[in-house]
């Protein structure tokens, strides 16, 4: 992602983290037969694994190591 840094990448993990704990105590509840869904806990959970790779790349530097040689005979 283009643009993209180690604070911006941690401030999204940080507002999922935030959303996944608001939603913990009351996903969903019913009223007369009616169900109503604050939030979709599995799209918490992906955004949540999404920005922590992002994080853990960026923490890490590029993640990519290139080795160059020359053959010899």
């Amino acid at each position: 992602m283009a643009g993209l840094d180690l604070a911006t990448a941690q401030a999204h993990l940080d507002q999922w983290i935030a959303a996944d704990l608001a939603v913990a105590s009351g996903q969903s509840y019913t009223i007369g037969g009616r169900s109503l869904t604050r939030a979709n806990a599995a799209e918490i959970r992906k955004n949540i694994d999404y920005w922590n790779r992002w994080v853990q790349r960026l923490s890490a530097g590029s993640g990519m190591t290139v080795r160059l040689g020359v053959p010899n005979d």
